[in-house]
C-alpha cells in the first residue's frame, strides 16, 4: 500500500527544483527558457537582471532562473545561488573568442559555497550554425574533465529548433531520481 501511495505522490507531487541558467550575453539562455515553456521560438532582447519561470517536465517542477550575461551583470549571479540544485551553463558554440571568459566564469561559479552540491549541465548551443565548435571541442576548451566535485554533462543543442534541449533535461531528471 505504501509503495502505491509513494508512486502516486511521485506522479502528482509538487516537488520543485531550482535551476540557474547562466552564460555570456547572446548565448541563447532566454531562447532556451521559452523553448521549454512554449515549445516555440520567441523573439527576445538582452536580459537585464533575470527572468524566472516554472517549467514542468515529466511531472517535475523546475524553477528556472535565467540570469543576464552581460559583463556588468555577472558579478550579481551569486545572489541567485542559494538553494540551487542545478546550474545550466549555455554556451554560444560559435563564440570562440570568448570561451576563455566563459571558462573563467564557470570556475569562479563552481567555487561558490552555495553551489557546492549543485550539478552542472552545459548546453553547447547554436550547433546549427556553420563553424560551431562541437560539444567535445567545447568540453576540451573548458577542461570539463577537471571538474571532480560536481556532476556534469555537456549537451549539444540548438535553442531555435529545440534539438538536444530535452536530452539535457533528461540528464537532470536522472540526477534527481538518484538522490
Amino acid at each position: 500500500m505504501g509503495l502505491l501511495i509513494s508512486k502516486l505522490w511521485s506522479m502528482f507531487g509538487n516537488e520543485e527544483h531550482k535551476l540557474v541558467m547562466v552564460g555570456l550575453d547572446n548565448a541563447g539562455k532566454t531562447t532556451i527558457l521559452y523553448q521549454f515553456l512554449m515549445n516555440e521560438v520567441v523573439h527576445t532582447s538582452p536580459t537585464i537582471g533575470s527572468n524566472v519561470e516554472e517549467v514542468v517536465w515529466r511531472n517535475i517542477h523546475f524553477l528556472v532562473w535565467d540570469l543576464g550575461g552581460q559583463q556588468s551583470l555577472r558579478a550579481a549571479w551569486s545572489t541567485y545561488y542559494t538553494n540551487t540544485e542545478f546550474i545550466i551553463m549555455v554556451i554560444d558554440s560559435t563564440d570562440r573568442e570568448r570561451l576563455a571568459v566563459t571558462r573563467e566564469e564557470l570556475y569562479r561559479m563552481l567555487q561558490h559555497e552555495d553551489l557546492s552540491k549543485a550539478s552542472l549541465l552545459v548546453y553547447a548551443n547554436k550547433q546549427d550554425l556553420k563553424g560551431s565548435l562541437s560539444a567535445a571541442e567545447i568540453s576540451r576548451q573548458l577542461d570539463l574533465t577537471s571538474i571532480k566535485k560536481h556532476q556534469w554533462h555537456i549537451q549539444a543543442c540548438c535553442a531555435l529548433t529545440g534539438e538536444g534541449l530535452y536530452q539535457g533535461l533528461e540528464w537532470i531528471v536522472q540526477r534527481i531520481k538518484k538522490k
